[in-house]
C-alpha cells in the first residue's frame, strides 16, 4: 500500500512537471519524463488492479513503447531531406495502442443488438467522423508528402473511431465504467487534434501546455476506469431496456 501511494504520488508530481516542461517548450526533458510517466502508471496498474485486462494493459504497453522511443529519438542521428522513419514507427505504435483500446469496448459489444437500437446514432457518427477526419487532416495537407497524410489521417481515423465507440459504448452500458472510459476517450481526442495543431499549424507554449494537460487527464480517468467493473452484463442492460 505504501508502495503504491509513492508511485501515485510520484506519477502527480512527474504529471505536472511535464505540463511545466511542455509549456516552457523543454521538448527533450518533457519527453524523457512522459516516457518514464506512463511506465510507471504501466506499473501502478500491475500493482493495483486485481484483474488485469490484457487489451488494456496491451495499451499502455505500446503506448509507454511509442512515448520511449519518441524520447530515444531525439538522441538517434538524422539527416535532412532523408525518410524520418522514427516518425512513421512511433505513429504506428500509437495507432496500435489505441486499436487496443477500441478492440476492449468492441469485444464487449452485441453488434445485431446495438445497431437495431443505434441505428440512427451511428449513421449519424460514420457520417462525421468521415467529415471531421477529412477537415483536421486537410489542415496540414500543405506540410505533409502523401506518405505522411495518409498516416495522419489513418491515425485521425482511429481516433475518431476509438471516440464513437466509447460514445456507443457508454449509451450501451450507461454505468461508472463505460463513463470513466468515455470521458478519457475524448481528452484523447482534444489532446492529440490540439497535438496536430501545436506540430503543423502553430508551434506554441499554450498548445503545448493543453495538449499535455489533456493527455494527463485522459490517462487519469482510463486509469480510473480500470479498477471499475460493469454494474451488469450487456444482456442484463437490453433485457432492462425490453421490460422497462
Amino acid at each position: 500500500m505504501i508502495i503504491n501511494r509513492i508511485i501515485k504520488i510520484i506519477l502527480i508530481v512527474l504529471g505536472i512537471s511535464f505540463v511545466a516542461l511542455e509549456a516552457l517548450e523543454y521538448a527533450i526533458e518533457a519527453s524523457g519524463v512522459s516516457a518514464f510517466m506512463f511506465v510507471l502508471l504501466m506499473v501502478l496498474y500491475c500493482r493495483v488492479t486485481k484483474i488485469k485486462e490484457r487489451l488494456f494493459f496491451s495499451f499502455l504497453l505500446i503506448f509507454s513503447i511509442a512515448h520511449f522511443y519518441s524520447f530515444i529519438s531525439w538522441f538517434l542521428p538524422y539527416e535532412e531531406n532523408t525518410v524520418d522513419y522514427g516518425y512513421y514507427l512511433t505513429n504506428l505504435l500509437y495507432m496500435l495502442s489505441y486499436t487496443f483500446l477500441i478492440a476492449l469496448v468492441v469485444k464487449e459489444m452485441n453488434f445485431k443488438k446495438i445497431l437495431s437500437r443505434f441505428t440512427i446514432t451511428i449513421v449519424i457518427l460514420i457520417i462525421l467522423n468521415v467529415f471531421c477526419v477529412t477537415l483536421v487532416t486537410d489542415t496540414a495537407s500543405s506540410v505533409l508528402s502523401l506518405a505522411q497524410y495518409i498516416l495522419e489521417f489513418t491515425y485521425n481515423a482511429i481516433v475518431m473511431l476509438l471516440l464513437s465507440v466509447s460514445l456507443i459504448h457508454y449509451m450501451n452500458r450507461d454505468d461508472n465504467k463505460s463513463m470513466l472510459f468515455l470521458v478519457g476517450s475524448i481528452f484523447i481526442f482534444f489532446s492529440e487534434m490540439i497535438q496536430l495543431a501545436y506540430y503543423y499549424i502553430s508551434h506554441t507554449n499554450d498548445l503545448g501546455a493543453i495538449y499535455s494537460i489533456f493527455l494527463v487527464l485522459a490517462f487519469t480517468f482510463f486509469y480510473l476506469q480500470s479498477k471499475l467493473d460493469h454494474v451488469g452484463s450487456v444482456e442484463d442492460y437490453f433485457n432492462e431496456g425490453l421490460t422497462s
